[in-house]
């Protein structure tokens, strides 16, 4: 049991990716299912969880029970995928989430019966009274009524809807936003910032007045501090919010103004739960009726769950007809579905990757990555992955494979998972793996450091390739640059002897981006191992990490220069 203090509605955030919490939960009932959740079963998930091949990470080293209930306590258990009580179980919603063949139809119902307060989630005495609320269903709804909702709007205003029969004054705040922002252009940084420290004051008000302005993040009680705090806290419900809506594959997630919006073809299936799910908590007391009630796979009822309306789907997505699909049953007609969907998302990326290839995306891609650089998008380690994959594919001459996940309209939807590059390409007689990051300083070193090799050394041994390795960040830290030149020098086994990783700071990507857009003609793989060569036989003729890095550069601006 958890207790809410707070007067801001909030989302679970851990795992912030929720494709990832699959393998997780996965792992904890294989390992520990039918054990007791305590200590020392949450340290020894954490130890496992640590030397699996899909997660990057080891946890806290200070407390790793903290870090296995940080994973499992929240999205997991709140989400009722797993019940941790009496002992270590899969719920029935969680073996369909991790062995079903549609785990965003489960993790939608799932989120649709989230609820504040519930007898996982139970109010302080200070604020009781405050929540009575199904968050992501109400979030669902500011969503179709509105059109869309703005990252901005959702951590200002929409963060405030801890009842949803206050749903009317919170929409109007959000329409009031929206003109007013309109007599602010050119200042819309400052006006935001206004906005916000507003609902803060207005949100924590008594708690500011009381003095009750100490944190658990910080040390510092100033009202600065304080309000810093809630402002970072309320950016990262926000963001889960995004992420777990967007999983649900109803959501579109335009990055450049960082809204959300339903799908058009979408808008069927939310009108139907908006119109049929009561708003209202339930068994908000009662422990047992309520575990009933959220473990279950198969409430509420979605408009998928009807069988004339999948019937109906098919019949505008391909040339089927009734007859012929009414003598099949409602799993059959799902899978059916997701086969055609499947083919036409590929279908969509064989388009784009042709478009891709012919350089008329090459003006765009430049600009994604000055965006990047400039953080001015959303999700910006999602859309570097899948730029990155854009300008790979544009150098063409092999097989370039995003490990990234697309949706159904062949848009990134999720990161690579942590057991694989984040693209692989196959040039025929030889392999690169493409690792990007937005990590800086000693932080880049500490997270990527290890994996990179690792991902190296996997694909090297899988292909059983000549393999090499790019490492691009916006900015190279000197540590991990030290960390690949050493590599690069020494016979390691486990990494399949001598690596062959080459760090490349975004701008130098960028610049060789450029210099393949002026070329004659397009590069061949030959032009791409002979840059790839030249660079790691640098190597040997460098006397330190910083010569090294000299003559990267050098070898990026003469590739494929007359």
């Amino acid at each position: 049991m958890a207790r809410i203090d707070n007067k801001a509605l909030f989302f679970t955030t851990s795992p912030r990716t929720p494709s990832k919490m699959i393998p997780e939960i996965k792992l904890l009932n294989e390992q520990f299912g039918g054990k007791k959740w305590n200590a020392k079963t949450q340290i020894e998930f954490i130890e496992c969880l640590a030397k699996s091949d899909f997660f990057e990470g080891s946890g806290s080293p200070k407390d790793k029970a903290f870090s296995a209930r940080d994973r499992i306590n929240r999205a997991p258990k709140a989400l009722g995928f797993v019940d941790l009580n009496p002992q270590i179980a899969l719920t029935e919603a969680g073996k369909d989430l991790v062995y079903g063949k549609r785990p965003q139809e489960v993790f939608l119902r799932q989120l649709l019966k989230f609820q504040l307060p519930s007898p996982y989630h139970i109010e302080s005495q200070k604020i009781r009274g405050t929540f009575y609320v199904k968050p992501y269903l109400e979030i669902f709804r500011l969503v179709r009524d509105l059109e869309y909702i703005t990252f901005d709007e959702l951590k200002i205003y929409a963060i405030q809807l801890t009842d949803y029969r206050k749903y009317e004054i919170i929409k109007g705040k959000i329409l009031d936003f929206r003109k007013e922002k309109e007599m602010c252009k050119g200042q819309y940084k400052k006006f935001v910032n206004e906005k916000w420290n507003d609902a803060i004051m207005e949100i924590y008000g008594d708690i500011i007045a009381e003095g009750r302005t100490k944190t658990r993040e910080r040390i510092d009680t100033s009202i600065k501090s304080f309000i810093s705090t809630k402002k970072r806290n309320l950016r990262d419900y926000a963001d889960a919010c995004f992420r777990y809506l967007r999983y649900t594959g109803l959501i579109s997630i335009t990055h450049r103004s960082r809204t959300v919006s339903i799908f058009p073809d979408k808008i069927k299936e939310v009108d139907y739960f908006l119109s049929s799910i009561d708003r209202q908590p339930i068994h908000t007391e009662n422990e047992i009726e309520y575990k009933k009630y959220l473990f279950s796979s198969t409430i509420p009822i979605l408009f998928v769950d009807e069988k004339d309306n999948v019937i109906d789907n098919l019949m505008r997505i391909d040339s089927y007809t009734r007859r012929e699909l009414e003598i099949k049953n409602i799993d059959e007609l799902k899978d059916l579905r997701d086969k055609v969907l499947n083919s036409k998302k590929e279908a969509v990326i064989r388009e784009q990757v042709t478009e891709i290839k012919s350089y008329s995306l090459y003006s765009e891609i430049i600009d994604t990555f000055n965006e990047i650089i400039s953080d001015e998008l959303y999700d910006a380690p999602l859309i570097f992955e899948y730029n990155t994959w854009r300008a790979m594919t544009m150098l063409d001459g092999g097989n370039i494979k995003g490990n990234f996940k697309f949706d159904d309209m062949g848009q990134p939807l999720s990161t690579a998972q942590g057991n694989m590059p984040d693209i692989e390409c196959d040039y025929g007689d030889f392999a690169l793996s493409v690792e990007v990051t937005l990590q800086s300083g000693q932080r880049q070193y500490e997270s990527e450091g290890e994996p990179v090799a690792r991902h190296y050394g996997q694909m090297k041994k899988r292909t059983g390739k000549d393999s090499y390795c790019l490492f691009i960040a916006p900015n190279i830290n000197g540590a991990a640059l030290a960390h690949f030149f050493a590599l690069n020098k020494m016979n390691i086994a486990y990494y399949g002897g001598r690596t062959k990783i080459i760090p490349l700071e975004l701008d130098q990507f960028m610049k060789m981006i450029e210099n393949s857009y002026n070329y004659t003609t397009h590069p061949t793989p030959k032009d791409i191992r002979r840059f790839l060569d030249k660079v790691i036989d640098q190597i040997n003729l460098s006397e330190n990490e910083d010569d090294w890095n000299i003559q990267i550069q050098n070898c990026v601006n003469n590739w494929l220069v007359a």
